[in-house]
């Protein structure tokens, strides 16, 4: 069986929403929770980006699904030392259920101190060291550490959950998907390519687990959800690396001015169709992941939750749900 998660957008809604839509997926049959850890949104339209280990905590208390970050940058913005801590107490929250999701970042959240952005083979060095140093504060005791990148000097986190936290690594390219393999105890991915999950297994990763995700925009009007999804991510048809490279919303915005409408329908699952729905979750299943998790662009929440267990869920029997 196959898991259906439901991604929480920190970008798009505020704190409280977001603790209201995780219940929403939990009494809908979505059985885990994604939600992405930002300081900007990717435009102002979307219009929000609260601190997300504030809202686990609140999570922890609404709902019992499992929760992964999807995904937390540890090497830039916040050191990860301090992310070790923080992981190590949203696990202790969520009794267990709760999975560190990490990547290399975008420059979007992690200039802001005036840091200079690493290049994506440097950024990838310093993911794998800051792995390594917070499972080493997991695991307890007084941790000193010197690295390449990273110093701590007798560090021990006393709030720390029975086991260590499961730590999945993201990856868009098969470097990435290299290294998941190699020091992840599982995968994350944003795009329906079987190379990328072959190239985790086959560096390690095996049979560990392998998290997908995508979006989609219901509406009773297509055209309706069209301009909603265009409206508010068009960033997510922007080439190549330009997501890890523009620094503010503003610059996503004039790069955002060259996709078109007819770009997001294309890759977008938009309106009451539920077969478009179910052919794009086909494509994830057919990849290879364990778990896929599906973020409904705008406010139509409620409406996109009953849609979802009326109309999408029977007609995909092999997944789990609640």
């Amino acid at each position: 069986m196959v898991s259906i998660g439901y991604f929480l957008s920190s970008e798009e809604f505020g704190p409280r929403e977001l603790v209201r839509q995780a219940g929403l997926a939990e009494r809908a049959g979505f059985t885990r929770l994604w939600i992405s850890d930002h300081y900007h949104p990717w435009n102002h339209e979307q219009g929000n980006s609260p601190f997300v280990w504030s809202v686990i905590g609140a999570l922890s208390e609404r709902t019992t699904l499992p929760i992964t970050t999807a995904v937390t940058c540890p090497t830039v913005r916040i050191h990860p030392a301090v992310l070790a801590q923080a992981a190590a107490t949203a696990a202790v929250q969520c009794e267990g259920r709760f999975t560190l999701g990490v990547g290399s970042g975008e420059a979007l959240n992690e200039h802001i101190l005036g840091d200079p952005w690493p290049s994506a083979d440097v950024r990838l060095s310093m993911l794998e060291e800051a792995v390594e140093l917070i499972r080493a504060l997991h695991r307890g005791g007084p941790v000193t550490y010197h690295g390449e990148h990273y110093t701590v000097e007798q560090a021990e986190i006393f709030t720390r959950p029975a086991e260590p936290v499961p730590i999945y690594v993201s990856g868009f390219g098969p470097k990435a998907a290299t290294l998941a393999g190699r020091i992840g105890d599982g995968f994350a991915c944003v795009q329906p390519n079987p190379e990328l999950i072959d190239a985790f297994r086959e560096s390690g990763g095996g049979n560990r687990p392998a998290q997908g995700g995508f979006k989609v925009c219901f509406a009773p009007d297509e055209q309706e959800a069209v301009q909603t999804a265009h409206r508010l991510w068009p960033n997510e048809q922007l080439p190549g690396e330009l997501a890890q490279v523009l620094p503010t919303p503003r610059h996503f915005e004039q790069a955002s001015t060259l996709v078109t409408p007819d770009m997001v329908a294309a890759a977008v699952p938009c309106g009451p169709d539920p077969d478009r729905y179910v052919e794009q979750l086909r494509t994830y299943l057919d990849a290879g992941y364990d778990e896929v998790y599906v973020q409904q662009i705008g406010p139509d929440q409620d409406q996109f939750f009953e849609f979802w267990t009326e109309h999408v869920l029977p007609r995909v029997p092999e997944l789990e749900t609640v």
